[in-house]
């Protein structure tokens, strides 16, 4: 957790969305409004809906403003290098927690 934004810097932005890391802006738009429609806590009623949905939301702040998408991936990158079976791991359990769910 970054205590600066309150941000889980862990967490694979572009699998919460359930894009590539070259997803153009629209399509960081329009995976955005998908996942916020899925898990609007008004419209689903599962108790995980309102923390998937701050993910999601979380995540669109970040890849939708290109500084900090560049920061983001520059960070990626490098945790990438530094440990990529940490990195490998949780990329493949945040992408089957959400096709499994």
């Amino acid at each position: 957790m970054d205590m600066s934004t309150g941000m889980n810097i862990n967490r694979d932005l572009y699998a919460v969305l359930g894009l590539s890391s070259t997803a153009t802006p629209d399509e960081i738009k329009k995976a955005f409004r998908q996942k916020a429609a899925e898990f609007h806590p008004d419209r689903n009623t599962s108790e995980l809906a309102p923390v998937k949905f701050r993910a999601v939301r979380e995540a669109y702040e970040v890849l939708s403003d290109p500084a900090a998408r560049a920061d983001y991936d520059d960070n990626r990158r490098r945790n990438l290098l530094e440990s990529p079976i940490d990195t490998a791991h949780d990329i493949w359990v945040n992408y089957l927690s959400g096709v499994l769910n």
